[in-house]
């Protein structure tokens, strides 16, 4: 991948990732963490995938190819 590329990807990341807090936190706010601890654990998993993968691109983008 181009540099810019992995920019592109880190950007729409970073959408994802905020999107995803934004719902965690409503989701707690409501306590569904307690009533729905699967769904909850897959919206930690969704964002901790994202910040990972984020990274990758992040370095991608400075390490250029």
């Amino acid at each position: 991948m181009q540099p810019e590329e992995h920019e592109q990807v880190a950007l729409a990341l970073e959408t994802l990732i905020r999107e995803t807090q934004a719902t965690i936190a409503r989701v707690e706010q409501h306590g569904l963490d307690a009533t729905m601890p699967e769904d909850y654990q897959a919206l930690l998993d969704i964002l901790d995938s994202a910040i990972k993968q984020q990274r990758e691109h992040t370095m991608g983008m400075l390490n250029k190819e």
